[in-house]
């Protein structure tokens, strides 16, 4: 299952209102170590896909949503569970690092 992209348009029903935890990713064009993280969620999402979600947020684009959650460098991970986040990342790290910060919702 590939990562998807969430807008402000489906901000709440895709994140807050799913039934599966859900890491979204703030990231940017322009930003180096999101596009080198983007293929490690892409796995992450293949392998994982059933038991959390993983979108993708354009800060470029959705500006109100990154400034609601506080996001002040990328990429920048959060975990939502119900509706609320329980985990931020911050910076991209390797695939054994994000397992690891994962392990709980995985």
């Amino acid at each position: 299952m590939a990562t998807s992209k969430v807008t402000a348009a489906n901000f709440d029903d895709v994140v807050l209102k799913s039934s599966i935890p859900v890491l979204v990713d703030f990231w940017a064009e322009w930003c180096g170590p999101c596009r080198a993280i983007g293929p490690i969620l892409e796995d992450l999402s293949n392998e994982y896909g059933e038991k959390i979600k993983i979108v993708k947020l354009n800060t470029d684009e959705e500006s109100a949503i990154a400034i609601k959650y506080g996001v002040t460098s990328i990429p920048m991970l959060n975990v939502y569970v119900n509706g609320e986040v329980v985990k931020t990342i911050i910076g991209a790290k390797p695939k054994p690092a994000l397992l690891k910060d994962l392990e709980a919702f995985i």
